[in-house]
């Protein structure tokens, strides 16, 4: 890509009828990266996975995909993407194999040249022993690395994933991970996925959380969380915002009040701790201390949590 931007959208919006999906959204994303945009169901994420990877088109804004403009462009872009979506598209009484020729064939591969990709992809992804099996014979795991398989058979670009763990239990979720990861490295593949897993956020090179559609953070996950400093303390409590104006007057502290529990910087030392504990143990269910997650950057950027956010959810229109 000499240097450019692999994706680059400027003020993207999409909307449902009277429900906006996306609000004026904007990023780049740079050859190479593992970037993944995180956000909660009915956060816009799936939307723009599918303008991303040409499902729907541009209403409002700029998007180019490999230097190429969507708007005038997309079927373009489209023999150079790959892309693995939610919902399987494997033929489960097919082989391995034969999946994979499938949808070779959809990109005009035939030949010695489809034999040879297909066992580029196949020791890609570790399925050489597993090429002449049935589909529904195989884990999770290893369905989503035939899907995987299927998408890089026509050497992508980009890779774009919709929610690639759902249904995968953490072994098969780590294997996945690994796959993405020597596919970046090795080729130097780009891949953007969409997902609702905080941990899977944390395993990316950069992030982009996504609320009611708007994109409120960008950037790597460390910098995010530096971002908000030292460690937090959130506390539980039967009544919050009593307890708050307690801690405030006593104390002369701000604590903020997300989702029914307080939330307070801690300080380098215990001393806060103790004194929280001491001041107002009648009132405090439960105390937590740990360093700040994205869950506390959401938070800290939407004033939920991240779980707790509850829209009309566009993702299934």
């Amino acid at each position: 890509m000499n240097g450019q931007s692999v994706i680059d959208v400027q003020q993207l919006s999409y909307q449902y009828s009277t429900r906006v999906a996306l609000r004026e959204v904007s990023f780049q994303i740079q050859a190479g990266e593992v970037f993944a945009f995180l956000g909660p169901n009915g956060s816009g994420k799936t939307t723009l996975f599918r303008v991303l990877s040409t499902l729907v088109p541009v209403q409002q804004g700029s998007v180019q995909v490999l230097g190429t403009c969507l708007t005038q462009q997309a079927d373009a872009v489209r023999q150079r993407l790959g892309v693995v979506f939610q919902a399987s598209s494997l033929d489960r009484k097919l082989t391995v194999a034969e999946n994979i020729r499938c949808q070779a064939a959809l990109y005009g591969l035939s030949g010695a040249e489809l034999a040879a990709r297909q066992q580029e992809v196949l020791e890609q992804l570790g399925l050489e022993e597993r090429a002449a099996d049935l589909v529904e014979t195989l884990s999770g795991g290893l369905q989503r690395r035939v899907e995987l398989a299927k998408s890089l058979v026509h050497r992508p670009e980009l890779l774009l994933l919709d929610e690639p763990s759902t249904g995968l239990d953490p072994a098969a979720r780590s294997d996945l991970w690994n796959y993405l990861r020597q596919l970046q490295d090795e080729y130097g593949l780009t891949v953007v996925m969409t997902t609702h897993l905080l941990e899977e956020g944390d395993r990316a090179d950069r992030i982009g959380i996504l609320h009611q559609g708007n994109l409120v953070a960008l950037d790597s996950p460390d910098t995010l969380r530096s971002e908000l400093g030292g460690d937090q303390i959130t506390i539980r409590c039967s009544e919050p915002q009593q307890l708050r104006e307690r801690i405030e007057t006593k104390l002369g502290l701000q604590a903020a009040l997300v989702d029914g529990r307080l939330r307070l910087p801690q300080s380098e030392d215990d001393a806060l701790w103790d004194l929280l504990k001491g001041e107002f143990q009648q009132q405090i269910d439960s105390m937590t201390w740990g360093k700040p997650t994205l869950e506390d950057v959401f938070i800290q950027k939407t004033g939920h949590q991240f779980q707790a956010v509850v829209t009309d959810d566009e993702d299934q229109v």
